[in-house]
């Protein structure tokens, strides 16, 4: 029973990694196709959907790290998920006034490139049990430089949206209420850079760390 349990979550992780990467891959070759042929001002419009999708999918590793799936540890993976998934879906999605500036090609070309080769990596590593030494060099160092990157687009982005969320008031809600509850977005938005500011440096020393263990295992082989 439980080689039948090993074999069935290896079939779907191979099968998830692999659905993922097709998403990305995607998302980069419309967004560089787009951002060379007809400027950045158009590149959220070409990826928008495999964006939303590929992004979105990402959900599934909260569950995957919550319920043993995966080894990730979910003080590692939430943080990472929720983020990106609020910049997708909380800003861009919501706020069609900053997609067409030029950090949203930043953003994708670094999410991009960071998820094609993340997904390859642990699709391969799932569906022939290791990885090339190559890959796994890129899995645990491209971040180095698409980290900073993505994030900096990632707060550049909220920033920029924050003269549309107070004069539209999205998302608030305003006394009286039956719930007698109240809720800003912009605020929620400031909080939530205030968040990345202690954040992005633990995850940063997080992933370094990371690192020196993948690839120290990799010079003793």
């Amino acid at each position: 029973m439980a080689g039948i349990l090993t074999g069935l979550r290896r079939v779907y992780l191979i099968i998830y990694n692999w659905i993922v990467f097709f998403g990305w891959f995607q998302v980069f070759y419309l967004g560089v196709k787009t951002l060379i042929e007809s400027g950045h001002e158009q590149v959220y419009d070409a990826v928008e959907k495999p964006l939303l999708f590929a992004q979105t999918a990402a959900f599934l590793e909260i569950l995957h790290s919550l319920v043993g799936l995966v080894r990730s540890p979910i003080s590692a993976t939430l943080p990472q998920i929720s983020s990106r998934l609020y910049v997708t879906w909380g800003i861009l999605w919501s706020f069609p006034e900053v997609r067409t500036h030029i950090l949203v090609s930043s953003l994708a070309i670094s999410w991009c490139i960071t998820e094609i080769i993340r997904y390859s990596f642990f699709g391969t590593k799932e569906a022939f049990g290791s990885a090339p030494a190559w890959l796994l060099w890129l899995r645990y160092s491209t971040f180095l430089l698409l980290y900073p990157t993505g994030i900096t687009s990632e707060v550049g982005l909220i920033y920029n949206a924050l003269p549309y969320m107070k004069e539209s008031e999205k998302y608030a809600v305003r006394m009286p209420n039956r719930w007698n509850f109240s809720f800003d977005y912009y605020y929620a938005a400031l909080v939530c850079l205030a968040i990345y500011v202690p954040g992005c440096p633990h995850l940063y020393r997080y992933m370094l760390g990371q690192r020196k263990k993948a690839l120290s295992k990799t010079k003793k082989e």
